[in-house]
């Protein structure tokens, strides 16, 4: 007897259920999806019990039509792709053809739909296994599809679903997901009869703001770059928007959410000289594509991608994400200016509120520079020192304050990045070497590595059995710890190596060499020295933070002065 038999029918959708049917969210997620590939402009989502009970959505597209209706929950039956070559240049969001009968496997679907040149609509039921006959009804130009007790035929995978209030947050993420991709077309959303979203018709930085916060749009870049067949657009939140966790991050190929470890790479690569510790970045990115440039049939999910030139994504993703994080050396301050303070300095300088400076992020520029004046640079003249660690400045627009030593790092880092860009880092012969107890290890790498150290800038000579002297640094250092930095270089070549430490870990080792020579606090300054330092960071890329991401200045305008004193009340 053979050991190898042929599956039923059912046992077969059951088992593609589990890769599509993962829990609610993913049964709306697809039909979401068919909503949108029909052309709908506006669509309705109705749960029960975090859709567990009952998730129904419907829209006004194109519907179906009464002989189509039937094949709609036959498996691999689909309108969208046709032959291997559709395939390769996939323009929808659906075309697998096995979601709706995947659905209907373990669900009891009803689907309901009428098109245009049709009298009336149809509808046709299924539970399991048994599909009913079409049936006429009443409904205007679209489709309503409304899946009831999921799993109500499989109990074991129906006991791992989580409470109501998980699974609904599960159906919420992906509604925002797929409103944030397609601003045009309006959306509502009803949790046991009661309205938790609605969505007009809007633009897309309003509809960027409805969904992710007004704040985190305050707080924004806009993002816009092409190149070819490439196009990134969508809003950066800057370092005061970044989180604890990865759960800000929203990222649309051809819009189509997706998690791909690429394009994260490049997103995290991007920031890594802005945020501070373990903080994540948020933002919402719109990379569009040839579709015959990224293959979308790598799960059945559809949240994984793979582009055919993955390098040449990557590069221009990253380029595209520093240039709108670091604007033009002049504008740099500004760019923090706007994160910090969002609404309140730009009406302090009277520049276009969030709104209507973010009307649309499909064309949107950097950031407006502050007003500068023959007296009033935008970082303004210095007035003092606060307990030397802080530069107290007045601009324009009130009072400036400014963290020295962070700033200065900044300063020095962009200075060194410019230098190795340029092949080396300028040196300077140090009049008294300086010397320091190294271990037999820190010694080999001084000596297998001098071509590296060279390259950076120092100078390591043997002065002892357990001894290094520094005999050169970097002029931008020298007056800094030189012993410090050369133990800290010595550590990073040990641990990775020079290829490395010169390429992938440049940025982590020019800003460990930056802190050795920034200014330290506690160390009293002129007006002189404090007002160069202002201009330095007016004419320095990225000066809103310092290499650890913390930020480097903050503004108080006169009218948060004023309402610090109470004045006007």
């Amino acid at each position: 007897m053979s050991a190898i038999r042929v599956l039923p029918e059912l046992l077969v959708s059951q088992i593609a259920a589990g890769e599509v049917v993962e829990r609610p969210a993913s049964v709306l997620k697809e039909l979401l999806e068919n909503s949108l590939d029909a052309g709908a402009r506006a669509i309705a989502v109705a749960l029960e019990e975090g859709g567990i009970r009952k998730i129904q959505v419907e829209d006004d597209g194109e519907g179906i039509t009464r002989e189509d209706l039937a094949l709609a929950l036959a498996r691999h039956a689909t309108s969208k792709i046709d032959s291997l070559e559709d395939l390769e240049g996939v323009a929808t969001l659906g075309f697998r053809g096995e979601a709706l009968a995947s659905i209907a496997s373990v669900a009891r679907v009803s689907i309901t739909a009428r098109t245009r040149d049709a009298k009336h609509g149809h509808s046709i039921r299924s539970e399991g296994a048994g599909i009913g006959a079409l049936e006429p009804a009443a409904r205007a130009e679209g489709t309503t599809v409304s899946v009831a007790d999921l799993y109500f035929n499989t109990p074991a995978r129906r006991k791992f679903l989580r409470s109501e209030a998980t699974e609904f947050g599960h159906c919420d993420e992906v509604f925002r997901r797929i409103a944030l991709a397609r601003p045009e077309i309006a959306f509502a959303l009803r949790h046991n009869g009661r309205a938790s979203r609605t969505l007009r018709s809007q633009g897309a930085a309003e509809r960027c703001a409805a969904l992710l916060g007004r704040e985190f749009l305050d707080a924004g870049l806009a993002v816009q770059a092409d190149a070819g067949s490439l196009r990134l657009h969508g809003v950066a939140g800057g370092p005061q928007a970044a989180k604890a966790r990865a759960d800000a991050q929203y990222f649309f190929v051809n819009g189509r959410f997706v998690r791909d470890r690429l394009l994260a790479h490049a997103a995290r690569e991007a920031y890594a000289e802005l945020l501070h510790g373990e903080r994540q970045p948020a933002y919402a990115l719109f990379l569009e594509i040839d579709p015959r440039g990224v293959d979308v049939n790598v799960h059945p999910a559809k949240t994984e991608v793979r582009f055919r030139d993955a390098r040449a994504v990557h590069q221009f993703v990253l380029h595209a994400l520093r240039r709108a994080l670091s604007p033009g050396a002049a504008e740099a301050p500004v760019a923090y200016a706007t994160v910090s303070q969002g609404p309140a300095i730009q009406r302090a300088f009277g520049l276009e509120q969030p709104a209507a400076a973010y009307q649309s992020f499909m064309a949107a520029a950097q950031p407006a520079p502050l007003p500068a004046s023959e007296n009033a640079p935008p970082l303004g003249y210095a007035l003092a020192q606060l307990h030397g660690v802080y530069i107290l400045a007045q601009n324009e627009a009130g009072l400036v304050l400014v963290d020295m030593h962070a700033a200065h790092e900044r300063i020095v880092m962009e200075k060194l990045k410019a230098n190795l860009d340029a092949g080396a880092v300028q040196r300077q012969s140090l009049l008294v070497a300086a010397v320091f107890q190294a271990e037999a290890l820190d010694v080999a790498t001084a000596e297998e590595n001098r071509d590296a150290l060279e390259r950076l800038g120092l100078e390591l000579s043997v002065a002892g059995p357990n001894e290094l002297a520094v005999r050169a640094a970097p002029a931008l250092l020298a007056a800094g710890d030189v012993a410090g930095l050369a133990r800290g270089v010595l550590a990073e070549l040990r641990q990775f190596g020079a290829a490395q430490v010169l390429a992938s870990r440049q940025n982590e080792l020019l800003a460990t060499m930056a802190c050795h020579a920034a200014v330290r606090a506690n160390r009293a300054l002129t007006l002189t020295e404090m007002n160069a330092l202002l201009r330095e960071m007016e004419q320095t890329e990225r000066s809103g933070s310092c290499n650890h991401g913390r930020p480097t200045w903050y503004q108080l305008t006169l009218g948060d002065l004023d309402r610090l004193f109470l004045r006007g009340r």
